[in-house]
């Protein structure tokens, strides 16, 4: 799964520390998130959307493998 995550937090001018105190989770799941490491649940997913002013749809896109 591809996210923009990184991309539209640095464009609101928010540290990763922000984002997580936002969405309440540690900066280390925003760092795991941004990097592509950890897919988030469903509720994370849409509690970021919101904090980033977007939809889930637009912050994540699943690309298929082949």
């Amino acid at each position: 799964m591809v996210n923009r995550v990184r991309e539209l937090r640095t464009a609101a001018g928010l540290r990763q520390e922000d984002l997580a105190e936002q969405v309440a989770v540690s900066r280390q799941t925003i760092i795991s998130i941004e990097n592509g490491r950890y897919n988030p649940s469903l509720e994370l997913a849409w509690r970021l959307s919101r904090a980033l002013g977007t939809s889930i749809e637009d912050l994540f896109r699943f690309e298929e493998v082949e």
